[in-house]
């Protein structure tokens, strides 16, 4: 995927996203459902006095899991202390940071689906019965230690739910799935990171970033940076719909936020299995791309706006995608696979 539309965060982004991620609730945009839900169950555990069971936020990358999980500690007042699935790679790492918990704490594991079982192990009574086993010595001397934790709340994210194992994910209390955004929603949200960035940016080129962002807030700030350059070029002290429109087509961002390989990727479907079904694997082959990378990043957005379909059998590309390419059903004249220019 082109760097412009990758919704994993750039690791030159973590300074900007955070200076324009929302601090409350009432302040997160989109994902209706989700915030009225948790705060419901916020202000519940607040009035008991008690700590958040714990929660669970599915999704793409860059929809605002890790937003979510900040906004939670600081509306239940407490500390949080963040972590990823491949940063704990022994059960020791975990236990460690499970000991520097204190009660009413919030711990987040982004990535949770990439926790090895010996880590999974440590986390069962940890989360369930608030307690951890510990092996103190070695060999015939070994003995089992068990402490008891203070009751935490685990807010965990995972991009793949399918990979968690059950018993893992029965013991969350609160399980909620972030869906794309819309592009009104998207639009108010470029508006407001303008805003904070002192952008001047008209409104109707704020709709067009919106609209072609993939339904990824991530993606949509992204974007306001990349054609803030593209007006600065231009000599244009405000983002006009002329600057972002010509910025966009310069990036090889299309109308519905496909980049090259979005487009690549049907194309191969309709072309080389004759519009399918096709399974993943051999789909990532012909692409040259990791099987990952199309499952977890391409594969998401193009379901959801109708140019993709999965079946038992494959992948299917809709009448929509011919459409959105050019083609119909009876073959294009020009290779639109091979042209990757």
């Amino acid at each position: 995927m082109g760097d412009a539309l990758a919704p994993d965060a750039h690791p030159d982004e973590v300074s900007f996203e955070e200076s324009l991620r929302p601090r409350r609730l009432a302040e997160f945009v989109g994902q209706p459902r989700l915030t009225s839900n948790l705060e419901v169950f916020v202000n519940a555990a607040l009035d008991r006095s008690e700590a958040l069971d714990h929660v669970l936020l599915v999704g793409p990358p860059g929809l605002g899991k890790t937003t979510l999980a900040q906004i939670v500690a600081t509306e239940m007042q407490a500390h949080i202390h963040t972590t990823s699935g491949p940063v704990l790679e022994r059960a020791g790492d975990l236990a460690a940071l499970l000991t520097n918990v204190e009660a009413g704490d919030v711990m987040f594991i982004d990535e949770i689906h990439r926790l090895g079982p010996s880590v999974e192990e440590i986390l069962y009574p940890a989360m369930e019965d608030f307690e951890l086993d510990l092996i103190i010595g070695q060999g015939p001397a070994a003995r089992s230690v068990r402490l008891s934790l203070p009751r935490f709340t685990l807010i965990a994210a995972t991009t793949r739910m399918g990979l968690l194992a059950p018993p893992l994910r029965d013991r969350f209390g609160i399980v909620h799935r972030l869906s794309f955004y819309r592009p009104e929603d998207l639009t108010t949200i470029v508006k407001r990171s303008a805003r904070i960035l002192s952008i001047e940016l008209d409104d109707d080129a704020a709709e067009e970033i919106a609209r072609r962002s993939r339904g990824t807030p991530r993606i949509a700030n992204r974007l306001l940076r990349r054609v803030r350059d593209f007006a600065h070029h231009l000599r244009t002290e405000t983002v006009t719909l002329e600057a972002t429109t010509w910025g966009l087509a310069q990036m090889e961002v299309d109308a519905y936020g496909l980049d090259h390989l979005d487009r690549r990727l049907l194309a191969a479907i309709i072309e080389i299995y004759e519009g399918g079904p096709v399974g993943l694997k051999a789909l990532a082959a012909s692409l040259g791309e990791d099987r990952g990378t199309l499952e977890d990043i391409h594969e998401p957005y193009l379901l959801q706006i109708g140019f993709l379909q999965r079946t038992p059998r494959g992948r299917l590309a809709t009448s929509r995608a011919y459409r959105h390419l050019g083609l119909d059903h009876g073959g294009p004249e020009q290779s639109l696979f091979e042209d990757q220019s």
